[in-house]
């Protein structure tokens, strides 16, 4: 169970948009498994960066079609966290 809840957690998100809300407002962006809730997305981030998050909001961005050197495609679809901090924590992605 417990390594089920440590590996609900993909990868960190790492954009333009979501290094300037790190750095302004103290909210990190990362990829997590399509059954994960956000209990699992707390837990995870206590265990592994060893800060307690505030509060968790998910979202769910749907696969895109694409249309790219005349053939059709998709982009697929990704489960993302939004965790945010207190104001003296922080996460040091390397």
């Amino acid at each position: 169970m417990k390594h089920e809840i440590l590996s609900s957690i993909k990868k960190p998100r790492i954009t333009e948009k979501s290094g300037i809300k790190s750095e302004s407002q103290n909210v990190y962006t990362f990829e997590i498994l399509k059954n994960a809730n956000k209990k699992d997305v707390a837990e995870a981030i206590k265990e592994i960066y060893k800060v307690k998050p505030i509060r968790v909001n998910i979202i769910n961005l749907p696969a895109k079609r694409t249309f790219k050197r005349g053939k059709a495609g998709t982009k697929n679809s990704v489960k993302k966290a939004l965790v945010f901090l207190k104001k003296g924590d922080k996460i040091a992605f390397i």
